[in-house]
């Protein structure tokens, strides 16, 4: 059985070139490796350009899109499988319940809280699957950043840096997935001080 990977990403198609080229990069590796791509099945910005990519390897792709974005006709239809959702939250616990791997790479608001959301759920135990933070062109520093400071002001326990693994480069991202062990849940809860 194939694995799953599903990719969070930019709609945008206007954003630099730098991240279309990272993009090529990725569904051409996913093809050839023999990974599904799952993905938000819109036809636009990096998510219509990485599975254009796969598909142009001969990979095999699966789009899982709202309704909403499907009546603004910017479904993908060179996909081997498309699933229309009735909302958003539908969308993600598809792509959630159906994925081997998550891997994030740059976007806005929705690829922010998409990555958010497969942390909290493993946090909490809900799944134990690899998740990779992929820093094209320095994206992600100051997200990186910013958790440094959920840690050190204590809002997240240090253990939790092992629930996502933020990487550079394909290659080093494919090392990881390819090497993966499954992590020991860690107790969320800090013991509280009166």
């Amino acid at each position: 059985m194939k694995k799953k990977i599903c990719v969070f990403c930019s709609s945008s198609d206007v954003i630099d070139s730098v991240y279309y080229k990272a993009v090529r990069e990725l569904g051409t590796y996913i093809s050839v490796s023999g990974y599904t791509l799952l993905f938000g099945g819109a036809n636009v910005g990096l998510m219509k350009h990485l599975n254009e990519t796969v598909k142009e390897n001969n990979g095999y792709s699966i789009g899982v899109i709202p309704q909403k974005i499907v009546d603004n006709n910017l479904a993908c239809t060179n996909v081997d499988e498309l699933t229309v959702t009735p909302d958003m939250h539908t969308r993600k616990a598809k792509l959630e319940s159906l994925a081997d791997v998550f891997i994030t790479l740059p976007g806005g608001f929705g690829t922010l809280e998409e990555l958010s959301e497969v942390i909290t759920l493993k946090q909490l135990g809900y799944h134990n699957k690899p998740i990779i933070i992929l820093n094209i062109n320095n994206f992600y520093e100051k997200l990186s950043e910013f958790y440094e400071e959920l840690y050190s002001q204590k809002f997240a326990k240090e253990d939790y840096r092992k629930l996502y693994y933020i990487s550079d480069s394909i290659k080093d991202t494919f090392r990881y997935i390819e090497n993966y062990k499954e992590e020991s849940p860690v107790n969320k809860w800090y013991a509280a001080k009166i």
